[in-house]
């Protein structure tokens, strides 16, 4: 394997292991402080509402518009966004609940899954955040293994970049299973294979994808990952940051997700 593209493979794969940072770091608490539980929901929605808004759909779209002219590449950004968040209700229409007794298998099991409706929610909203940011993180896999084949030098500070905001992420896929679980385990693993994503995207990249990628495809994906991750922001994570809130403590979580974020893809400018 040619030099170049293991380099940009070693690249892609240290951008999405730092989601599992995230999932550590927010795992130093213990389950009973609610008031951490609010502030990181609600800065993990924060995170979320940000990119998708401000970077993901903007970057849809300029791709889109580029491919099909502006209005055909406007109205099939608007199509991709909307379509990621009917995708994504779709999902939780199907999930089944975590409440039913005969879904446990074994005592490991009933460690494991959430004890009562509460957790229920938190664990669906993890694995929501986990399915949605494994797909924003495989399209950004491959995007980051293509520029660090392109220039190695853009290569290593687009990695940085994306490892930094990757961080948070792993924050919001860890916390709400944490708390419905109690096993930091279960929760970490989630995170970490949520960024295994990004790799993965640089390996169909290199193996399949190479020959077929275009502005049309990336935009497309980007534009229903926004869907979702403003989706899942909305309908789970700010609504069970207000419920564990007790001096707005979660809207200090989101403005501070939102700065983290903006801060991060200032470096990635």
């Amino acid at each position: 394997m040619d030099g170049n593209v293991v380099f940009a493979l070693l690249l892609t794969l240290f951008a999405g292991l730092a989601t599992g940072i995230g999932s550590l770091l927010s795992l130093l608490t213990s389950r009973t402080n609610k008031k951490f539980l609010s502030v990181a929901l609600g800065f993990s929605a924060g995170v979320m509402i940000y990119v998708s808004l401000v970077e993901i759909f903007v970057k849809a779209k300029d791709s889109l518009v580029e491919e099909l002219g502006s209005t055909n590449g406007y109205w099939a950004t608007l199509a991709g966004f909307f379509g990621g968040m009917i995708f994504i209700a779709l999902i939780d229409r199907l999930i089944p609940s975590h409440e039913n007794p005969h879904e446990v298998k074994s005592v490991e099991d009933m460690k494991l899954k959430p004890a009562n409706a509460e957790d229920a929610r938190l664990m669906k909203m993890g694995m929501f955040t986990a399915l949605a940011i494994g797909i924003h993180n495989f399209p950004e896999g491959i995007a980051t293994f293509a520029s660090a084949l392109q220039d190695p030098n853009l290569g290593i500070a687009i990695a940085i970049a994306v490892a930094i905001h990757n961080i948070p992420e792993g924050i919001a896929v860890a916390v709400p299973i944490f708390y419905a679980t109690g096993s930091r385990m279960k929760a970490f693993k989630l995170s970490f294979l949520s960024g295994l994503a990004e790799p993965v995207g640089a390996l169909v990249a290199f193996l399949i994808l190479m020959p077929f990628l275009n502005g049309i495809m990336f935009g497309v994906i980007f534009a229903a990952v926004a869907g979702i991750m403003v989706f899942i922001s909305l309908d789970e994570l700010l609504p069970a940051a207000k419920k564990y809130d007790e001096t707005h403590s979660s809207m200090y979580g989101v403005v501070a997700g939102m700065l983290v974020m903006a801060l991060s893809l200032v470096l990635m400018a």
